[in-house]
């Protein structure tokens, strides 16, 4: 990560004055559960991150964590040293050796806060803290290979990664807090805030087509991400431009691959303040819902030609594709070519199982 370029400004154009805080009742997933999408998803949206035993195994750990996101702070400051360069590498160091995979900070601007909590009933969300710590988890670039995109594991990709950073984020928020200083970790079925332009400005992505999603240059997609939030200083880092919007503009690749349609072939759009690439919330949620053939899916991660091994090969083409603007489109030719996005059936290492009313079985 210390050898990208960094900007002042995200590569994605953001009016910070236009941004209205987003109720995280309105996220898909949300809307799914309420019925708006009808009544087959708002039915499968009760069991379909718990049909999967690994799955759901996951996800009871993920609802475990939720009661240490928050405590209280020691009475009295550590003695620490007054250099927030210093307590910046710290608190990155300190996440590493909790296992992270990637590590940034930036200050928690206030549109990225939730204005009211799915979890907590539609509670009005108050969060004050300066800063945000982004931490990544890697969903396994071994298990990326082997699954087709949207089969049983798919679920349990996403949760693993899920579970493992919220992990390390409520034992680094309570690190903070007994340091002296507020500290509040954010992970699923627990965030206060909206994940995306903390990774963007923490310098750990850039905006990418699949919609909503930051892109990681090293891991495209291929991860989940948590959050603390705390009034520690600290130096910020700044974000990055790996030349994903010209990269993005010139492949299509998640688009055709999509087995819902919800990714956008187009042009960007503007919405509530972001220049993006538009998704369609409602298809990409009732796949990831409704899929009878699988657990949710992770298609777009799966065809990224970002979503690579780290390789001596692999590594000299990402570095050609982060520096040398006609590679980007040899390299999305050269994706195509040589097979990748394709399952390889060889490194398959789970269980296909479904759980229909109690009872496990092998899915049809």
């Amino acid at each position: 990560m210390h050898t990208l370029k960094k900007v002042d400004r995200p590569t994605t154009r953001i009016y910070e004055d236009q941004i209205q805080r987003v109720d995280e009742r309105e996220s898909g997933f949300s809307r799914a559960g309420r019925g708006d999408f009808g009544r087959r998803l708002k039915k499968e949206y009760l069991r379909f991150t718990l049909k999967h035993p690994l799955s759901k195994a996951l996800v009871q750990m993920g609802f475990t964590l939720r009661d240490g996101v928050d405590g209280e702070v020691a009475q009295q400051k550590a003695p620490l040293p007054d250099d927030p360069n210093w307590m910046a590498e710290h608190i990155k160091e300190t996440a590493y050796f909790l296992r992270a995979d990637m590590v940034g900070i930036c200050e928690l601007p206030s549109y990225a806060v939730y204005s009211h909590s799915n979890w907590e009933n539609g509670k009005r969300v108050e969060l004050n803290h300066k800063y945000a710590i982004a931490i990544l988890i890697d969903q396994d670039i071994h298990t990326a290979q082997a699954f087709h995109g949207h089969d049983w594991i798919s679920s349990s990709m996403s949760f693993m990664s899920y579970t493992s950073s919220g992990f390390i984020a409520c034992i680094l928020a309570d690190y903070i807090r007994q340091l002296g200083y507020p500290a509040r970790a954010h992970h699923a079925t627990n965030y206060q805030i909206v994940v995306p332009p903390i990774l963007l400005l923490a310098g750990l992505g850039e905006m990418c087509r699949i919609g909503d999603i930051v892109l990681n240059p090293f891991l495209g997609a291929r991860f989940k991400a948590a959050v603390v939030t705390t009034d520690l200083p600290m130096t910020v880092d700044k974000p990055i431009d790996f030349g994903l919007q010209d990269f993005c503009s010139k492949c299509n690749k998640c688009a055709r691959e999509c087995p819902s349609g919800s990714i956008s072939h187009g042009d960007k759009i503007m919405h509530n303040g972001y220049e993006k690439w538009p998704n369609d919330a409602e298809k990409c949620t009732g796949m990831r819902v409704g899929n009878n053939k699988g657990a949710s899916c992770g298609m777009c991660i799966k065809v990224c030609p970002w979503n690579k091994p780290d390789t001596v090969f692999h590594r000299s083409v990402n570095w050609a594709m982060r520096h040398i603007p006609i590679a980007r489109r040899l390299g999305v030719w050269g994706d195509d070519f040589f097979g990748y996005g394709k399952p390889d059936p060889k490194r398959k290492w789970w269980l296909d199982l479904e759980e229909r009313r109690g009872v496990l079985r092998i899915p049809e």
